[in-house]
């Protein structure tokens, strides 16, 4: 199967003409709060991800682990881990036309907070609890570790997705998608894709080592009031 290209030729010379900010992009200090987050919680959360793990394994067939590809940096495609919460070989028809419906606005289709389809029936049961506590995106913290994703940012974007921005939109690229971020500790599911992409950029462009401590420590809360489940 051909690869689809994340972004022609003049939509990455755009994303490349944003001016990323100097302290944000080469912070030591950044890179260091990724892994030191990331490795934590991988090693204290070891029990709780072998539990998962055997939970999306023995409740319906197909791997344990979701693969996709995302934008990262500039655009660039990688791959982003989750835990599985569909049922193996669904279709990602109804996902796209979803995303294609947010990006344009519409406000007329039935959602459970952004990328949320209410009632899909291609999610296991498992996967609903997983995606209701965000758990399903516990596995993105090796793709912090291998430097693909940080703890803090934009969340990466889908390929299709992409491919509908508007010029502005674009600056959400300029630095490297996040587990966590701004938009998913303002109140997630009551902003609509606009707030989400605006938060973003407000992050980029007034980030502070201190400002991502201070979204790492609201996480868990946004989580567990249901406010920070990412997409």
């Amino acid at each position: 199967m051909t690869q689809a290209v994340v972004l022609d030729a003049p939509r990455r010379a755009a994303v490349h003409a944003v001016p990323p900010t100097p302290a944000f992009v080469h912070s030591g200090a950044k890179r260091a709060l990724d892994l030191v987050v990331s490795i934590a919680a991988l090693v204290l959360g070891a029990p709780l991800f072998l539990v998962v793990a055997l939970a999306v394994r023995l409740t319906s067939p197909g791997p344990v682990f979701f693969r996709q590809r995302r934008a990262g940096l500039r655009g660039e495609p990688f791959t982003v881990l989750k835990f599985r919460t569909m049922w193996d070989g669904a279709s990602e028809s109804p996902h796209r036309d979803y995303v294609s419906s947010l990006v344009r606005a519409r406000s007329d289709t039935p959602r459970d907070g952004i990328f949320k389809l209410v009632g899909d029936s291609r999610v296991t049961r498992v996967g609903r609890l997983l995606r209701r506590t965000g758990l399903d995106e516990l596995p993105q913290l090796l793709n912090v570790i291998r430097g693909e994703m940080s703890v803090v940012g934009p969340r990466p974007p889908l390929e299709y997705e992409v491919e509908l921005y508007e010029p502005w939109q674009l600056e959400r690229l300029a630095v490297k998608p996040g587990l966590t971020g701004l938009w998913q500790v303002s109140g997630r599911n009551a902003l609509d894709y606009v707030d989400m992409c605006t938060k973003d950029i407000e992050y980029i462009r007034q980030w502070s080592f201190a400002g991502d401590l201070a979204i790492v420590a609201r996480t868990p809360f946004a989580m567990l009031f249901k406010s920070g489940q990412a997409a």
